[in-house]
């Protein structure tokens, strides 16, 4: 999967089952204020990513991200661990 592709499903995922707005969604952006997370958030957010890119995710992976690029970035790293 490349990058695009990765960037590509996180953000249909962030329309789709957290109601962002498309606009708001740029790799600058705080991922909190902009998918407006609360503990509860941070559940579903979790299982969407195994369902859509197939790996475990820890809470405490969520501590290092601050702005949507971190997370496109954790994503893409995952993956290249996974398929090492």
């Amino acid at each position: 999967m490349d990058k695009q592709e990765i960037i590509s499903r996180i953000n249909t995922f962030m329309v789709e089952d957290f109601e962002v707005d498309e606009s708001a969604i740029t790799p600058g952006a705080d991922l909190k204020a902009t998918l407006d997370l609360d503990s509860l958030d941070y559940i579903d957010l979790v299982v969407v990513i195994e369902q859509n890119f197939g790996f475990k995710v820890k809470p405490e992976d969520f501590q290092h991200m601050v702005t949507v690029q971190d997370f496109y970035d954790y994503v893409e790293n995952r993956l290249q661990i996974a398929n090492a």
